[in-house]
């Protein structure tokens, strides 16, 4: 009970029990309008009592109110960064796979250039991956750079046909698109039965539509489905083809 609504219970019996010991001091009028005025001191009292145990009621609701959006808004923050992180890690695990399984396909030895300087394979090996492991990270200028240099430095290497691929990958996402169609174009042409040949067209004909150039990219598609029929690449390349604006007609 609140002290404030006892004190003004006991007040209010104190007077009461005085009233007929006090029966000499003033008249029943006078003792009415004490105690009146103690049963409106009581009242008020009473009321002011229900108002605070009414604001902390309300004031603990809120609080749990407030609680229980806390708990949703972490609930959602962990849903949205652990979709992140696997996305993150799905970006990751494709570049992985995909330079793996077509490394698998490429020649074991190669012949070098016969002007080519003989190299440290254990260097070359590191150069390539660290260049890959830039791209992976998503700093694809870095990567750019990387992967120009390895060209630069191992002519005769047999990850040229890869370099250039992820070389022109690297110059798709930062939207040059121009040296990107140009980059996937000279691979399919230098290294036309390298694995990566057909993904190369499909990227040239990505750059060439993205660069604006519609007409291009139909015919690289169409070139593509030629050289390549039965590639994933190619049918890739037939669907893009139906999406394509058609082609207006000569009068």
């Amino acid at each position: 009970m609140n002290r404030a609504f006892a004190a003004a219970l006991l007040a209010l019996a104190t007077g009461l029990a005085a009233v007929p010991a006090r029966a000499g001091l003033f008249n029943d009028d006078e003792a009415r309008a004490r105690i009146d005025q103690l049963r409106k001191e009581m009242d008020d009292v009473a009321q002011r009592t229900d108002v605070a145990a009414k604001n902390q009621i309300d004031f603990a609701n809120q609080v749990e109110a407030l609680k229980a959006e806390i708990a949703t808004l972490r609930g959602q923050i962990e849903v949205v960064a652990n979709d992140l992180d696997s996305a993150q890690k799905r970006q990751k695990d494709f570049y992985v796979d995909l330079d793996t399984r077509l490394r698998k396909l490429e020649p074991a030895v190669g012949e070098a250039k016969a002007d080519a300087p003989k190299t440290d394979p254990v260097a070359e090996t590191r150069d390539y991956e660290a260049a890959l492991t830039t791209l992976k990270g998503a700093k694809y200028k870095e990567a750019l750079a990387a992967f120009q240099a390895f060209i630069k430095t191992y002519p005769g290497s047999t990850l040229l046909p890869s370099a250039n691929y992820w070389a022109a990958s690297c110059y798709y996402q930062l939207k040059d698109y121009a040296h990107a169609a140009e980059l996937f174009g000279l691979l399919a042409a230098t290294w036309p039965d390298d694995a990566k040949a057909p993904d190369a067209l499909l990227g040239a004909a990505n750059a060439q539509l993205e660069g604006g150039d519609v007409k291009t990219c139909r015919r690289t598609l169409e070139t593509l489905i030629a050289k390549y029929p039965a590639s994933n690449a190619a049918a890739s390349a037939k669907a893009r083809l139906k999406s394509l604006p058609a082609a207006k007609k000569k009068k």
